[in-house]
């Protein structure tokens, strides 16, 4: 018996990459040097305020506590890149130690300039002694600032994310010239209109940016058949772009241009499918955090496991399930804005899968795309569904894509939508 899978309302969080080691190393550096100043800033102001608040004494003790300062954020440096920051007591062991050593070191390069034998038993009294004297208010501030402040700044770093503007940025690619050479599966081969294709993808376009959103094109590929049905080459789950390996060998020359573009994209972090395993983007389907894969003739158990892997320890659940009736999960069913899967039963090998499935009237109704949480695009080839669709509340935008349903296309594998 199989479960349903619960298809929640709301997508998991943003997605957030781990850290670059570009970007850990500026945590490092600044977590280190928020301590250092701010030893260097309570050790040099509780000398100030000391001595009766003259300003001389800033010249007297400055250089001292500059040069130890610095020290402490070589050795913070390189204790908080090897993870003292990870826990207090860790913090505190390494904000002694190394404000102890750094004290030492500069008070003896310090007293040492200036006396005739530097190897003096009473400099050595004089150097040790210093650290319940003349550093111990710069230690004790080294302490409490590995504490509390270098752990803070380390998070801050590594956790930021940068808000990017909302976008609403569908890439698509113009058909190519020999298009009608396109794979095929499941359909049997049928002369392609390529004047009428062009006329469809126009208007295609066209309906994306009445409603709102903003076309990118991908460089043509005109000697690419199925170049235009751009879905199957990268999945976007929200800042991450996982680009694909497409089942289909002649496909995979797509991924280049597709990659660069979306690479342009500001704020993405791109993931790819490697090799044994292949994937589909008309394979995978979103339904909040979860994600539906279809196990088809394009997308393999190797490629689901990689996507798997991606997509976890982000909060996304992905589902596999068997297909073989259609080309793709997308050719067989899709999502409405509310979480509802639409299919048609007769393509799917199971659908209780689904918490909540409504099947259409039509095959070609199966595949929509949501263009606002209250309006639909669906393909003119099915009028029964939308009007279906119009019932349940949704308004719905219809288009002619009768020649790239020949090549088993639809509405969702002519666009990917970046939002």
């Amino acid at each position: 018996m199989t479960t349903p899978v619960p298809s929640p309302s709301s997508a998991p969080a943003r997605y957030t990459p781990a850290a670059s080691p570009a970007r850990r190393t500026v945590a490092v550096l600044l977590s280190a040097a928020a301590v250092a100043l701010t030893a260097l800033a309570a050790a040099v102001l509780a000398f100030f305020i000391g001595n009766g608040q003259a300003p001389t004494v800033f010249g007297q003790v400055f250089g001292h506590f500059a040069l130890t300062a610095t020290i402490t954020w070589v050795l913070l440096v390189v204790a908080n890149a090897v993870g003292a920051t990870r826990a207090w007591f860790l913090a505190l062991l390494t904000g002694f130690a190394s404000s102890c050593l750094a004290a030492l070191i500069a008070t003896t390069f310090t007293v040492g300039a200036t006396s005739r034998n530097p190897f003096s038993g009473a400099l050595f009294a004089f150097v040790v002694g210093s650290l319940v004297s003349l550093n111990l208010i710069f230690i004790i501030a080294v302490i409490l600032a590995e504490v509390f402040i270098a752990p803070r700044v380390m998070r801050s770093i590594l956790g930021h994310t940068p808000e990017w503007p909302p976008r609403r940025i569908a890439l698509v690619r113009i058909p190519a010239s020999n298009l009608d050479e396109g794979e095929l599966t499941h359909l049997a081969r049928r002369p392609v209109d390529h004047e009428l294709a062009d006329e469809q993808w126009d208007n295609y376009c066209a309906a994306l940016a009445a409603e709102g959103w903003e076309t990118v094109e991908i460089d043509a590929a005109p000697e690419l058949a199925d170049s235009v049905f751009v879905e199957d080459t990268v999945v976007m789950f929200g800042d991450l772009a996982v680009i694909t390996n497409p089942g289909a060998e002649s496909r995979r020359p797509e991924i280049e241009a597709v990659e660069r573009t979306v690479r342009a994209i500001a704020g993405v972090t791109v993931e790819r499918i490697e090799s044994p395993g292949t994937l589909e983007g008309g394979d995978v389907l979103k339904v909040g955090p979860v994600v539906y894969v279809g196990a088809s003739s394009r997308t393999n158990a190797e490629g689901i496991r990689q996507l798997r892997e991606m997509l976890s320890p982000h909060g996304y659940q992905v589902v596999a399930m068997p297909i073989t009736k259609a080309l793709h999960l997308k050719s067989a069913a899709t999502a409405l804005p509310d979480g509802t899967i639409i299919g048609d039963p007769a393509l799917l090998e199971v659908t209780s899968v689904f918490a909540t499935f409504l099947p259409v009237p039509e095959p070609e109704g199966v595949a929509v795309v949501e263009l606002s949480p209250t309006s639909l695009l669906m393909s003119a080839s099915a009028p029964q569904t939308a009007a279906m669709l119009s019932g349940l509340g949704y308004r719905v935008v219809t288009v002619d894509i009768s020649e790239f349903e020949k090549l088993e296309g639809c509405v969702t594998c002519l666009s990917v939508r970046v939002r």
